[in-house]
């Protein structure tokens, strides 16, 4: 038997990203700074006072009921950057083309 889980103000786009709903904030920003930062509920929302308590708690949620799918995620995010950032020119490199 399965059930559709539905997760209190949280939406999933499209595109199949969780975001709090009403705002721009992505779930997976939000489980990145937990994940990566060791960040608690409560740090997360001094970091961001313009979430409330209720949307910062449903993220945490929704991140551990789809950790491992999110971690993938975080990780292939941090090798595309890492794979853009070696493409792209040092900063001697922009200035001397301005010379």
């Amino acid at each position: 038997m399965s059930a559709a889980i539905q997760y209190p103000h949280l939406v999933v786009d499209a595109d199949g990203r969780a975001l709090v709903a009403g705002t721009r904030y992505k779930v997976l920003h939000l489980a990145g700074e937990h994940y990566h930062y060791g960040w608690s509920a409560e740090e997360l929302l001094e970091q961001h006072p313009d979430l409330r308590p209720e949307q910062v708690y449903a993220a945490l949620t929704y991140f551990y009921d789809h950790r491992d799918a999110m971690i993938r995620e975080m990780r292939a995010a941090e090798q595309s950057a890492g794979d853009l950032a070696g493409r792209r020119p040092s900063r001697g490199a922009l200035l001397e083309r301005l010379i």
